[in-house]
């Protein structure tokens, strides 16, 4: 069994990235902006906007934060978007989700202009995705796929399943690993709350990805010996053990599971600083003009 240390394959990924903008600035080219859109104090959002920022710093992009409180107006907040896509100087951005009730996220996606795009949700970066054309991949796909690819464990022909339909990551890594390339190849299988004998399934899959965002939903009984199990799950669970009160808990309970896998990553340090990696990528991708 070997854990997959998503936090030293995304170090290796922003070194990569750092030598890039040294190589791009030292031919006379435009240091990369990323701009993060933050509505609201939520605690979550606000620790993944933090990393992001500090991501851009670390590499050598430009960040530029915009926070607006909860109350406010869908019109302003997709005004912002609009002056975003057009500001030439402002490679792409994003708008940190969850957003308040009163506005639609749809809406805003949509807004936002494409080739700026990169988290990878407009509607015409989910098309290209699917049909294999160049786009912005959704981030947390985009940074299973390289884990998968930096370890080099094989997909061609593998049963997949993916645990979880969500837009964010159960139907793009489903799509991803179907696609005739490496990593990639795979038969996939996705299940969700309506899946009837969901554990049937899990038992059969080569590859289990875990997104449903339900702590400790893949239980060893599920996993058959052998098996790649990639989590995605981060839940806030309460602990008296971390001075913040909380811990963050997977979606497979990882002391039971690990020892029947071939592979396993583990919550936090798995998936989640690959997210960040790959949206660093984008930006790059962004900066260079590469999707148009």
């Amino acid at each position: 069994m070997e854990i997959i240390d998503g936090k030293a394959i995304a170090a290796q990924i922003k070194s990569e990235i750092a030598e890039e903008v040294n190589r791009i600035l030292a031919s006379g080219g435009k240091r990369p902006h990323l701009a993060a859109i933050l509505v609201g104090h939520d605690g979550g959002s606000e620790t993944y906007v933090a990393a992001k920022v500090k991501a851009c710093e670390e590499i050598g992009f430009q960040s530029t934060l915009i926070r607006f409180e909860e109350e406010v107006s869908e019109t302003e907040l997709l005004n912002k978007v609009a002056a975003l896509n057009t500001d030439p100087d402002v490679d792409g951005f994003i708008v940190q989700l969850p957003l308040p009730k009163h506005i639609s996220e749809q809406k805003v996606i949509e807004t936002i202009d494409y080739r700026k795009d990169v988290d990878g949700f407009h509607p015409v970066n989910t098309g290209r995705m699917a049909i294999g054309l160049p786009c912005f991949v959704s981030a947390t796909p985009a940074g299973i796929l390289e884990l998968l690819k930096r370890y080099q464990i094989a997909t061609a022909g593998k049963h997949c399943v993916v645990l979880g339909r969500s837009n964010i990551v159960g139907k793009p890594v489903a799509t991803l690993l179907m696609q005739k390339a490496y990593p990639g190849d795979c038969t996939v299988t996705v299940c969700h709350s309506r899946t009837r004998d969901i554990e049937k399934y899990c038992r059969e899959a080569d590859i289990i990805i875990a997104a449903l965002g339900v702590p400790g939903f893949l239980k060893k009984e599920m996993v058959k010996k052998g098996a790649v199990v990639i989590d995605v799950g981060t839940t806030r669970v309460a602990s008296d053990k971390t001075k913040s009160g909380f811990k963050l808990k997977g979606d497979v309970e990882f002391e039971d599971v690990a020892p029947l896998c071939s592979y396993i990553t583990p919550v936090p340090g798995g998936v989640g600083p690959m997210t960040i990696a790959s949206l660093m990528k984008n930006t790059l991708l962004a900066g260079k003009k590469e999707i148009y």
